[in-house]
């Protein structure tokens, strides 16, 4: 059973932090050819939320305060499932799990995310709205996106 947790820094276990950082390696420098500074300091002061399955990491994504990545919006980010794991919701759940997260702990503040483009309607079906053009990160164009759901939304689950 895939089951989401989330933790401050300070609480990841050594093995915890090692598969964080051997999964988002797999996936955005390996998977991705993307050269790019994945250590950027904002793990410190991030929530990360893990999704494991029978005791392996299969999903993560961190979410941020306002004023970490953005000055007036939290941010959820490294977004990342296994690619063991693709085409069974693993996604989704994770999405799912790091808005009502974020919205928990950061409570009224507005989410923005910097999605990849081609991921775009991915996003669009968890209510994020594209805003801006389309912008090089790391060599892969992106597009800022805002969540546009409101809280009470997420009151019925």
């Amino acid at each position: 059973m895939l089951t989401f947790f989330q933790k401050k820094f300070d609480t990841l276990s050594p093995k915890e932090l090692h598969d964080i950082y051997a999964l988002r390696t797999e996936v955005f420098v390996v998977e991705q050819d993307c050269v790019f500074q994945d250590i950027d300091g904002k793990d410190p002061n991030s929530i990360h939320v893990l999704g494991v399955k029978n005791e392996k990491l299969v999903a993560y994504a961190r979410i941020l305060n306002k004023g970490l990545s953005y000055p007036d919006y939290a941010s959820i980010g490294r977004i990342v499932v296994s690619p063991l794991y693709r085409g069974n919701k693993v996604g989704h759940h994770l999405v799912d799990f790091s808005i009502k997260t974020t919205q928990k702990t950061y409570e009224q503040t507005p989410i923005k995310i910097s999605a990849q483009v081609h991921l775009e309607n991915f996003y669009k079906k968890h209510h994020f709205k594209a805003t801006g053009e389309n912008y090089l990160e790391d060599g892969i164009l992106h597009i800022a996106m805002i969540y546009e759901k409101s809280q009470s939304y997420w009151a019925q689950y």
